[in-house]
């Protein structure tokens, strides 16, 4: 076990050590006085700040020696904090970090200053559950939307026990990794689970932007098609962060006959809700646990706490907690709320116990703060969009009023294409050719590469992240894909390696075949999934009848032979990335072959029991 703690804290630490590479830096150095240390290296920049969470934006200074950026601050509290380098006016990720927040729009690293095991989201020496990214088709949208779902440490190994599902939506821009990359629920709840202080229970983290939010129609019956859930009122709680949080209350409370369990992280929601409101008693009946958390601090405490103040003046029973040294509206708070609302989950002791505790809500002073829409607008501008396809090919585009030279650099060109700048400060760039490739690009804005912010999508590497150009269109891109079945796939954080395991036949035997993947240089265990799109490759092949089941693993060939039988005929096929300059060629090497897999003949192993139906724990 110790084996695990360590490999996963070389995973996940941001504070990150000197390797042995020529030119590679420490670029956060957390002290023992709670100080933390930047460090940036970029010989073109004429001015550069470091904007941290605690501490906001401040400038660095360049030693003249060593042309090194460097500023020291805090002391600040453990825990996790995104950041950013600021130079000449351009937001940029550290390229030193492999961590950083998934969002659609701004791009920052995070920053972990260690709380030495005293913090709820620690990694600590206990059984770790799974996590797992589904694609399943929604009829809201008419197309492929996605989850990230947590599974319990004795998932896999017990194969008969039902768990209760708790629906967490994350907010405004964000994507569905961040409750598991920054949120850490994954940690917290194992740390909860084993030391008896929360239920087991499932985590469902689908991808809360409006336009793709489908709970109740699509992403519940999947779930409890493909997992195995308890599936009432009871068994059943919805909580979310900011917009996630209002999409979480009004979901709950509009359907209290599916949850019982109803969490806000930083939010509130809308106060004219037929046959809730204005029957308290039945209401109040209905509902296991209320929970509302907000800083006051946070941009929204007005709206909050106006909130809480409307369901007391109705009689509606909620806990509500405040805080004050978070930072207002930041995922400090939201793995706070975490940890004080998942003890209380599915256990109606505790929950009655904190509904009955509940204090008022704080009276008002006048001096609240307001969300507006004018806030709203500040804080989410416009989206210039990113790339853009259209017949005529791919436009990218990003906005630099000040900047004196913007290069498009593709790893399908030769060399860098200048951009042309309009006169609102965007710069743009068409091309023509490579309209349904998949590649990777960036924008080289006077002299320093920037990851395009209007993309979601990111190359996971393990240093400067790359965007990722990925037609919507396309075949082998999810969103395009329609009603089709999709294999899953997870990521182990012990022995990083990443696996996908293909929809198995409802019936009859199948043995899958075994693929390895083997990443390339500066890849990472994600690398070949989310840029080489692995998994979508493989559904879309099985569903046209073109492949047959599959294993694909980024795992060693150890790994692979002690999961599977050694039976003749049935050796892993090996894929390399280093083998292809880019990610389109290894995309057709790895079309090539599932195909060639598909016309291959399956050995027969009379007497062996098929794997569909529960491969691995999985209930395809």
């Amino acid at each position: 076990m110790k084996k695990l703690i360590v490999s996963t804290i070389l995973l996940w630490s941001l504070t990150l050590t000197v390797w042995a590479q020529p030119n590679r830096i420490s670029s956060t150095v957390c002290h023992t006085d709670g100080t933390v240390t930047f460090n940036y290296r970029n010989d073109n920049a004429k001015e550069v700040l470091v904007d941290v969470q605690f501490a906001g934006r401040n400038p660095m200074t360049r030693d003249s020696v060593t042309g090194l950026w460097s500023v020291t601050l805090g002391p600040a509290a453990p825990d996790m904090y995104p950041y950013c380098f600021i130079v000449d006016g351009i937001s940029i990720m550290d390229p030193e970090n492999p961590q950083y927040f998934p969002n659609e729009g701004f791009k920052n690293s995070l920053l972990e200053i260690p709380g030495g095991g005293t913090l709820p989201h620690d990694i600590c020496d206990v059984p770790h559950g799974r996590i797992e990214y589904v694609h399943y088709y929604s009829k809201v949208v008419d197309g492929t939307n996605n989850a990230v779902v947590y599974l319990p440490p004795t998932y896999q190994t017990d194969q008969q026990k039902r768990y209760p599902v708790f629906y967490l939506i994350s907010g405004t821009t964000d994507t569905e990794e961040v409750y598991y990359k920054v949120g850490r629920v994954n940690y917290i709840l194992d740390n909860l689970i084993a030391s008896k202080q929360a239920k087991e229970m499932i985590v469902v983290m689908p991808y809360g932007n409006p336009s793709h939010f489908d709970l109740l129609s699509d992403l519940m019956p999947y779930i409890e098609q493909n997992y195995r859930t308890v599936n009432n009122r009871e068994h059943r709680a919805i909580g979310g962060f900011s917009r996630g949080g209002n999409q979480a209350l009004y979901n709950g409370l509009t359907n209290l006959d599916k949850f019982s369990y109803l969490c806000s992280y930083s939010s509130f929601t809308s106060t004219d809700i037929p046959d809730v409101y204005d029957h308290a008693a039945e209401t109040n009946k209905q509902i296991r646990l209320f929970w509302l958390g907000v800083g006051t601090d946070d941009f929204l405490y007005g709206n909050a706490r106006d909130y809480m103040q409307f369901l007391d003046d109705k009689g509606i029973r909620s806990v509500k907690l405040l805080t004050t040294d978070k930072f207002g509206h930041t995922w400090m708070n939201a793995k706070y709320f975490l940890a004080k609302t998942l003890p209380l989950l599915f256990n109606k002791k505790a929950a009655e116990a904190a509904m009955s505790e509940a204090q008022p809500a704080p009276a008002a002073t006048g001096n609240e703060k307001q969300f507006t829409p004018e806030v709203m607008a500040r804080m989410f501008p416009r989206p210039i969009i990113s790339p853009d396809y259209s017949d005529e090919g791919v436009t990218f585009r990003f906005k630099a009023p000040k900047a004196q030279r913007v290069e498009l650099e593709c790893e399908m060109l030769p060399e860098n294409i200048t951009m042309q700048r309009d006169s609102d400060g965007v710069w743009s760039a068409t091309l023509n050719d490579y309209l349904f490739d998949t590649y990777r690009y960036c924008f080289v804005v006077d002299g320093t590469r920037v990851a395009d912010p209007n993309n979601m999508y990111l190359s996971p590497d393990q240093g400067f992240k790359y965007s990722v150009a990925d037609n919507p269109t396309s075949p082998f891109n999810f969103a395009s894909q329609g009603n089709i079945r999709h294999g899953r796939t997870s990521y182990d954080l012990e022995r990083n390696e990443g696996w996908y395991i293909s929809p198995m036949p409802r019936q009859g035997m199948t043995i899958p075949r075994m693929i390895q993947l083997v990443p390339g240089e500066g890849d990472t265990m994600e690398s070949w999934f989310k840029v080489g799109g692995a998994d979508a490759i493989a559904d879309r092949l099985l569903a046209d009848g073109k492949t047959k089941p599959c294993i694909i693993t980024t795992s060693s060939l150890d790994a692979m032979q002690g999961m599977m039988p050694q039976m003749p005929g049935f050796e892993p096929k090996v894929l390399r990335a280093d083998d292809y300059p880019t990610w389109t060629l290894r995309r057709r090497a790895l079309i090539k072959l599932l195909i060639d897999l598909g016309k291959e003949q399956a050995p027969a192993f009379p007497g062996m029991g098929g794997f569909g139906g529960g491969f691995g724990g999985h209930d395809f």
